[in-house]
């Protein structure tokens, strides 16, 4: 077992966190809202008064922040964690951000001798309280095999995807297709349903055929098709629009810096900043149905 500081407790972090408790190793925490620290220390963590504090004599230092900014402020600089680490100690920042910033806190670490990855996550907070992420690493390998050895604990999918800021990569690849084909699957429902189908009739002929897809399959966008979805429960996240807004804004970044233009996710961006803007970002990405029903 080992010893982990864990950063960041919202929505992902704290069951994240609390798996790795779950799981025999002994872990501090650090998180600005005092609930999600009570949360954490009545599961059995220790609660630190600063990020520094917390990653004080650990062997692993895991993070999991809003955005790249908040990733940049906590580890680089003079007073950020990488300067008080040394090379016993491997960092995984498990936030959803930019490929620039994960690259540039990669690079910092490298220069200091300390091993990161930037390890961003797919599933959502049903699988993180399950402890069934899917874990996209970027870093050396070296470092990912250090990294295996604690994200087993809270994934069960765990990809070597590359050097750092590969991770971010193939998230926003990841997340954009998933953008395209819930807006595709809400789509045919749709229309299959203003021509007298069934939802759930089509759904079952498309699970059968070529239009066969983790949207239509795992978690169908139309209400009663599929009890435990969050169409059937008022689009109750799950994933929020605003994530997803959030996820395309980062894939358009990628694909930009490469110099690739990449329509089907800009249509989808733009689908989804307007079902934000009506209103809807705190409901569950598959409520865009919503949006071609109206």
């Amino acid at each position: 077992m080992a010893t982990v500081a864990f950063i960041g407790l919202g929505n992902m972090g704290g069951p994240m966190a609390t798996n790795l408790i779950k799981a025999g190793h002994t872990v501090t925490v650090f998180d600005l809202s005092e609930a999600a620290c009570q949360q954490l220390q009545a599961a059995g963590a220790t609660v630190a008064d600063s990020a520094a504090e917390a990653a004080t004599g650990v062997e692993y230092v895991l993070s999991m922040l809003p955005a790249g900014k908040h990733v940049a402020a906590t580890y680089l600089g003079d007073a950020g964690l990488l300067a008080r680490l040394d090379s016993s100690v491997t960092v995984l920042d498990c936030s959803t951000i930019d490929a620039a910033t994960a690259r540039a806190v990669g690079e910092a670490a490298a220069a200091l001798g300390v091993g990161f990855m930037d390890t961003p996550v797919s599933g959502g907070v049903a699988a993180a309280a399950a402890g069934t992420l899917a874990f996209m690493c970027g870093g050396s390998a070296s470092t990912f095999e250090k990294a295996r050895l604690i994200l087993k604990d809270m994934g069960k999918n765990i990809f070597h995807a590359g050097p750092a800021g590969a991770g971010q990569v193939a998230k926003g690849c990841n997340n954009m297709l998933l953008a395209i084909h819930m807006i595709g699957t809400s789509e045919a429902l749709e229309m299959g349903a203003r021509n007298g189908l069934d939802p759930k009739v089509l759904s079952e002929i498309m699970l059968a055929s070529s239009g066969r897809n983790w949207s239509l399959e795992v978690y169908n966008p139309y209400p009663g098709v599929m009890e435990n979805a969050p169409a059937s429960n008022g689009y109750k996240p799950g994933f929020m629009v605003d994530l997803m807004v959030k996820d395309l804004g980062l894939a358009l970044e990628i694909a930009q810096q490469s110099d690739f233009d990449n329509p089907m996710g800009q249509l989808a961006r733009e689908l989804y900043l307007q079902h934000q803007q009506a209103g809807n970002g705190q409901m569950d990405f598959s409520s865009i149905l919503q949006k071609l029903q109206a």
